[in-house]
């Protein structure tokens, strides 16, 4: 179970590796500091609030004090005792109130301007991290695009692998087509393959065929000649010369052979 933990940990953090953006774990780690920062600022806030209010509470209490202290001297002066003694008991009563309002209002001084000096102080690490991050940002991005770049120039990227197989492709494609060109061209030559496209002519078809042979002929026997198997070959003639005309050569004239082309036309 230990080494299936691992295994799974170990594929989980590369998985997550290869999913984050540096920048953009730069961008969030910043939110989270402006996040912290604003929260800092809503106590400084909050605290100097509450200063605010005991400070309005301990001017209101000294001003019943003053208030009661002149009604206890006009007591005494009209010669009620009775009421300046009443007057001053309220005015002790203060006096604790008073004491312990102040002694809040100096904590809670003392914890503003803690908070406003971490506020300051975090406001400058902020803004050092600001400066940093947009520089490790721009480094990264200046990296990713020439390892992008040397990866294309060497051709080991995925992008420009792709396009090299297609390239290949293309290439085989268009010899694959250049040479079935090529084999239909030659079969149409050969009489294989029937052109569709032109006239057909049966007549002049069989015709072609008949006077090939000839000509097929007479070549084997050139060749047999030069290898020395037969003898030489007879021209043809137009025409079959009858006994009478082979019998007696001077008196009629032979008529000169035609000669003939390749492939038996005359």
């Amino acid at each position: 179970m230990k080494r299936m933990s691992m295994i799974f940990k170990s594929k989980a953090n590369k998985a997550l590796d290869r999913m984050e953006d540096p920048r953009e774990t730069l961008d969030y780690s910043y939110q989270r500091q402006l996040e912290m920062l604003q929260k800092v600022r809503r106590g400084v806030a909050d605290v100097a609030t509450s200063r605010k209010r005991l400070e309005l509470q301990i001017n209101q209490l000294e001003g019943q004090q003053n208030k009661l202290t002149d009604q206890g001297k006009k007591a005494l002066q009209v010669g009620r005792e009775d009421l300046a003694r009443e007057a001053l008991t309220r005015r002790s009563a203060l006096d604790s109130q008073l004491n312990d309002l102040r002694a809040q209002y100096q904590q809670l001084q003392g914890e503003e301007e803690k908070l406003t000096l971490a506020s300051q102080r975090l406001q400058t690490k902020v803004d050092s991290f600001r400066t940093r991050k947009e520089t490790i940002k721009a480094t990264y991005t200046a990296a990713e695009a020439q390892t992008k770049i040397n990866e294309a120039f060497s051709g080991i990227s995925e992008e420009m692998g792709d396009v090299g197989l297609a390239i290949q492709r293309a290439e085989e494609k268009t010899e694959t087509m250049k040479a079935r060109a090529g084999a239909i061209d030659e079969l149409l030559a050969s009489g294989a393959l029937e052109d569709f496209s032109g006239p057909k002519d049966d007549i002049q078809a069989e015709l072609d065929r008949m006077g090939s042979g000839p000509g097929v002929d007479l070549e084997l026997e050139r060749l047999k000649a030069e290898l020395g198997q037969g003898p030489a070959p007879k021209e043809l003639n137009q025409g079959t010369s009858s006994p009478q005309a082979q019998q007696q050569p001077h008196d009629t004239p032979q008529q000169a052979p035609w000669p003939q082309k390749p492939g038996g036309a005359q």
